[in-house]
């Protein structure tokens, strides 16, 4: 969005950008699995069931939540994960370095799960209320009763249409 593509935005569970220095520790225990090594940054990182479990689906029952980890899980590149833990210390710039002023920015939504550990609510209030370009606008939403993984969770249907409608209603 910042580079003038779309013509409105919806980031789901969104990650913070360079400049939003909210971390709760939910956060910090879904990473760390990832971050407790500086080795993992150049490898892929799995993580086992409880550890994705409490990430990713920790609203979902349990026989719901090991068939979408044994549907999903893959493991991922730790750089990605270091590369974002880094972004607030590293000099200069980085690849999560955005314009927060930028007055020609599309539409932008946040939108999280209530009980995501993993980018919890108040990373998306976060990231939102970074974007201070005043013509345009930037939201959060907060579902409830959500976790991480809300587009696969039962009733996926309700956060689509909301996000369809509003980037319908900015564009």
């Amino acid at each position: 969005m910042d580079r003038g593509l779309g013509a409105a935005g919806v980031a789901i569970n969104f990650a913070p950008v360079e400049g939003v220095l909210t971390v709760p520790l939910s956060q910090i225990r879904s990473l760390f699995p990832v971050l407790k090594s500086p080795a993992n940054r150049h490898r892929a990182v799995g993580l086992d069931f409880e550890q994705w479990r409490y990430a990713f689906a920790n609203t979902f029952p349990e026989d719901q939540a090991r068939t979408t980890y044994e549907r999903y899980h893959i493991p991922a590149p730790g750089n990605i994960v270091w590369s974002s833990s880094l972004a607030n210390l590293h000099p200069g710039h980085t690849d999560t370095h955005v314009n927060f002023h930028n007055t020609d920015r599309a539409p932008l939504l946040f939108l999280s799960g209530e009980h995501d550990h993993l980018m919890p609510p108040k990373v998306q209030e976060s990231n939102a209320k970074h974007y201070k370009a005043q013509d345009t606008a930037t939201e959060a939403r907060i579902f409830p009763g959500r976790s991480h993984l809300m587009a696969a969770q039962d009733g996926w249907q309700e956060i689509a249409d909301y996000a369809l409608d509003w980037a319908l209603d900015h564009s």
